[in-house]
């Protein structure tokens, strides 16, 4: 089933095995004390993870800067 803007909605089949490989490459975050005293897991970025995050954002930028050419090129009669 997917969501009315089209795209699949996040579940738990689908979510915790994304963030177990995060974690697992050292990009999320740790277990931490509760107000209530319990411990529970905070999936956070870690440093890696932040700089990841960077990384990965600077990526996507330049191919939408790229995929913005193509269709501005395209919309000029240029085939």
């Amino acid at each position: 089933m997917m969501n009315s803007d089209g795209t699949e909605p996040a579940t738990f089949g689908n979510l915790y095995p994304a963030l177990h490989r995060l974690e697992n490459h050292g990009l999320l975050a740790e277990w931490e004390e509760t107000d209530t005293g319990r411990e529970a897991k905070f999936y956070r970025l870690t440093r890696k993870g932040r700089a990841q995050l960077e990384t990965e954002a600077a990526s996507w930028q330049r191919l939408t800067e790229a995929v913005g050419l193509v269709l501005k090129l395209s919309e000029g009669g240029v085939e």
